[in-house]
């Protein structure tokens, strides 16, 4: 990376969706490195600071994203995480992250429901990284 572009990691093992937000985020000028995997992410969390991630919760295991956000904040406690998820849509099952209590074990900055709109995800973006 040779300019002062922010470096958003987003992993998701939907190869569509992840091209939809590679190019939402592309479009909002930052830089994009990606993951189709859990295993891929942990190898680009080891290797790569970004300045901010955003992961899918349920990938090769039901709780990748927890642990993908587990490992990044270990290593990179300062990188805002957003998780991604259908979970609710498709098991019924909700959660934020609001509370105090659920920030101790989610480790994710903001939970969004997938199917988020460009210009949220954008404002999103710009809060978590106080642009």
């Amino acid at each position: 990376m040779t300019d002062n572009k922010k470096l958003i990691l987003i992993a998701d093992d939907d190869l569509d969706y992840l091209f939809q937000m590679e190019h939402y985020v592309k479009s909002f000028g930052f830089d994009v490195v990606k993951a189709e995997s859990q295993k891929e992410a942990e190898i680009l969390i080891e290797n790569t600071k970004p300045d901010l991630a955003i992961f899918d919760l349920m990938m090769e295991r039901d709780d990748s994203g927890f642990i993908l956000c587990y490992k990044m904040k270990r290593k990179h406690p300062d990188v805002p995480i957003i998780l991604a998820t259908a979970v609710a849509s498709e098991t019924g099952i909700s959660f934020g992250v609001s509370s105090n209590s659920d920030k101790q074990w989610i480790k994710a900055d903001l939970y969004l429901e997938k199917g988020i709109r460009k210009d949220q995800l954008h404002k999103e973006i710009n809060k978590l990284l106080k642009i």
